[in-house]
């Protein structure tokens, strides 16, 4: 039987945009005392005292640590507090139960005293940190910039006869673009002129996201190699991946406890799915997508000009499997790879595992 401590004191907090609130109970699960505090520097400081008030404070259990926790997570982690991530709750549960903001927070404590929540929320305040709004800002750049690629075609084809026959004979994208991005509409007073000045707004917009993006690409490569130097030097690897990664893992490594654990957290481990006297494995659709993604495009490089993956694909093929599993069996090799370089001793795995 689990040992039970009347005088450990666990909060619960259910997170929000404006307002958290807090759930304080003891070792035996009896509720103590409710809150609700303003999301800022001073609500935390609140919140921190009220939470003292009861006694030796052994976890915070937050909900949302990554987003409208963020803020009062970094705050207990910088005051020497235990912080747990805590998963939204069941929705079977809350359609039993009620939804109130208190009862989502004494869920949270909840879920901390019965050991189901036990997550390391990542600290958010170093140079992963960095790479991750970097990498946001990139990415809806490339998003952006995409679109306005569409829509200019869009307009080109749409475009008078004239315009679209001139416009037409450049040759080049870059070319075009610039072109287009000189164009000197005049008065908007016929059809071609307002095609005209549409096509250099975007030409113009298309350029200034291009540069957007190659900074953030400068930057990025210069944090990922000062954060992954090694990871970075393995084949098929570059500074997206890397980026990947490292958003994945964040500033502090030491919570993800084994390399299984970072497979799963990659969507590249088998789900077992065995019943009665089938014994089989399934493919996993959770973990982190871009993540994920990541894994398949090293996997892809590798396949083609690597060749230890080489003579694994061929043997494996020997042995009767498919691409697809031939590809999933390498992305865990992947995964274990990037899993020491990132959280534990630096090693290679230029030598692939003989079976999978």
């Amino acid at each position: 039987m689990k040992e039970t401590n009347p005088v450990k004191i666990i909060i619960g907090v259910d997170t929000h945009k404006d307002v958290h609130a807090a759930v304080a109970i003891n070792g035996i699960g009896a509720r103590l005392g409710t809150l609700a505090t303003p999301v800022s520097p001073k609500g935390y400081q609140d919140l921190e005292t009220w939470a003292r008030a009861f006694g030796t404070i052994h976890a915070f259990g937050i909900e949302g640590t990554g987003s409208y926790g963020a803020g009062l997570s970094r705050f207990l982690q910088a005051k020497g507090y235990t912080v747990v991530e805590v998963n939204r709750p069941n929705r079977q549960l809350r359609h039993q139960h009620g939804k109130s903001d208190p009862l989502d927070a004494e869920s949270a404590a909840r879920a901390v005293l019965g050991g189901q929540a036990n997550a390391q929320p990542k600290s958010g305040a170093g140079s992963v940190e960095m790479i991750r709004h970097l990498k946001v800002a990139r990415d809806t750049a490339v998003k952006s910039r995409t679109q306005a690629m569409v829509t200019l075609k869009t307009i080109i084809i749409n475009a008078p006869a004239a315009l679209r026959q001139a416009l037409d004979r450049i040759i080049g994208k870059m070319t075009l673009i610039r072109h287009l991005a000189a164009l000197r509409p005049g008065p908007i007073t016929s059809v071609t002129a307002s095609a005209k000045g549409a096509l250099r707004a975007i030409a113009r917009r298309w350029l200034m996201l291009d540069a957007e993006i190659k900074a953030h690409d400068a930057d990025l490569d210069a944090l990922t190699a000062s954060c992954a130097p090694a990871m970075l030097e393995a084949h098929g690897i570059s500074t997206g991946t890397a980026a990947e990664m490292l958003i994945l893992v964040g500033d502090n490594p030491e919570r993800i406890r084994s390399e299984a654990a970072f497979a799963k957290l990659c969507g590249a481990c088998p789900i077992p799915a065995s019943s009665g006297k089938t014994n089989r494995h399934r493919l996993n659709r959770g973990g982190n997508r871009q993540a994920n993604a990541a894994l398949y495009r090293v996997v892809i490089v590798r396949m083609r000009n690597h060749q230890p993956t080489l003579d694994y694909v061929k043997k494996r093929k020997a042995d009767g499997k498919g691409k697809m599993e031939i590809i999933r069996c390498l992305k865990r090799f992947v995964a274990r790879e990037i899993f020491g370089y990132l959280c534990g001793a630096q090693r290679s795995l230029s030598s692939l595992p003989k079976s999978a």
